[in-house]
C-alpha cells in the first residue's frame, strides 16, 4: 500500500507539473480561445469538426487538467486515510484540491465570459499553489519511511526571515511574470537587461510591465543569493537547509537565464516553457523550506552551526 501511494503521489506531482506547463503553453501560443467561448465542450461540440493547432493545445490542456484533478482528489483522500496522523497532511490535501478547482473555475470563466489581464495573471499562481501542495504531500509520504533526511532543525531569526520573506515575495514575482505574458509584453523591451540599448527607463505601459518584472526578478535573485550564502556559512550541518538553498539558487539563476533568452530568441517557445518550468520548481523548493521552518521552534542563532550533531528524526503527530 505504502509503495503504491509513493508511486501515485509521484505521478500526481508530475501531472500537476504538466498542468502548469500546459497552461503556459496555452498562453504563449495564444490558444486560450482555441475552443471558442465554450466550456467544457469545444465550440459547443464533444468532437470538434474543425481542428486547428490552437484547438488541440487548448483541448489537450483541459484534458490533462481534468485527469490531474481526478488524481489530486484520489491522492487527497488516500493520504488523508494513510498518513492523516501527520500534522500537515489534512491541510495540504484540502489545499491541493481546492486550489486546483479554483484555477479550473477561473480558466472556465475566462473562456466563457472573458477576464481582464490582471485577473488572468492570477491563474498561474493559483495553479502553482496546488502544485506545491501536491509536492509537499508527496514529500511527506517519503518522509514517513525516512527516504531522505528531514531531521529536526534549528533556525536563527535571519534564516526564518529569508524563508518567510522569499516565499511571499516569489509569489509577487510569479504574478508579474504572468502579467507580462497576459498583456503580451514579453518582447516590449527588445534589449536585456535594459529596456533598450539607448534608453534606461520605460516610456509606455507594456515596457513598464516588462521592466517591472525584471526589477522584481533581480531582487529575488539577490535575496536568494544572500539566503544561500547564509546557509553555506551557518547550516552545513543541516543538509536539508544547506542543499535546499543551493538548489533554489541554481533554479533562480536558470530562471534568469531563460528570461534573458526569451528576449534574445524572440520568444522561442521551448525557452519560454523552460522559464515556466524553472519557476514552478523554485516555488516547490521554497514551499518545502517553508514547511520545515513552520515545524521548528525558534532557537538561538549559534545553535544552528552545531545542530547536525544534536539532530534527531522528526516525530510527526
Amino acid at each position: 500500500m505504502q509503495r503504491s501511494l509513493k508511486w501515485f503521489a509521484s505521478a500526481t506531482t508530475l501531472a500537476m507539473l504538466f498542468v502548469l506547463i500546459g497552461g503556459a503553453l496555452v498562453t504563449k501560443t495564444g490558444s486560450g480561445m482555441g475552443c471558442g467561448r465554450s466550456w467544457p465542450l469545444c465550440n459547443g461540440q464533444w468532437v470538434p469538426d474543425r481542428v486547428t493547432p490552437e484547438l488541440i493545445i487548448e483541448l489537450s490542456h483541459r484534458l490533462v487538467s481534468g485527469l490531474a484533478g481526478i488524481m489530486v482528489l484520489i491522492l487527497s483522500i488516500w493520504t488523508w486515510r494513510a498518513i492523516g496522523h501527520v500534522r500537515e497532511t489534512k491541510f495540504l490535501a484540502v489545499l491541493s484540491f481546492a486550489f486546483l478547482v479554483l484555477q479550473g473555475l477561473i480558466g472556465a470563466a475566462a473562456v466563457v465570459w472573458g477576464q481582464s489581464d490582471f485577473v488572468l495573471a492570477l491563474h498561474f499562481g493559483i495553479s502553482l499553489i496546488s502544485f506545491a501542495a501536491v509536492l509537499l504531500l508527496t514529500l511527506l509520504i517519503f518522509e514517513i519511511d525516512n527516504m531522505f533526511s528531514a531531521t529536526s532543525l534549528s533556525l536563527d531569526g535571519q534564516m526564518r526571515f529569508h524563508i518567510y520573506g522569499i516565499i511571499i515575495y516569489s509569489y509577487i514575482v510569479v504574478y508579474t511574470g504572468a502579467l507580462v505574458r497576459h498583456t503580451n509584453a514579453s518582447l516590449a523591451c527588445p534589449s536585456w537587461p535594459l529596456c533598450t540599448k539607448t534608453r534606461i527607463l520605460p516610456v509606455q505601459f507594456h515596457e513598464w510591465v516588462q521592466m517591472g518584472h525584471r526589477l522584481a526578478a533581480a531582487v529575488i535573485i539577490i535575496w536568494i543569493a544572500a539566503a544561500a550564502i547564509h546557509a553555506v556559512r551557518h547550516y552545513r550541518g543541516q543538509p536539508v537547509i544547506y542543499y535546499g538553498w543551493l538548489i533554489a539558487l541554481c533554479l533562480v539563476l536558470a530562471q534568469m537565464t531563460t528570461g534573458a533568452l526569451v528576449v534574445f530568441t524572440q520568444l522561442n517557445l521551448y525557452v519560454a516553457l523552460a522559464h515556466a518550468f524553472f519557476i514552478s520548481c523554485l516555488f516547490g523548493v521554497l514551499s518545502y523550506l517553508l514547511l520545515l521552518a513552520l515545524r521548528t521552534r525558534r532557537k538561538p542563532a549559534k545553535a544552528a552551526d552545531h545542530s547536525a550533531r544534536e539532530a534527531a528524526p522528526v516525530t510527526l503527530k
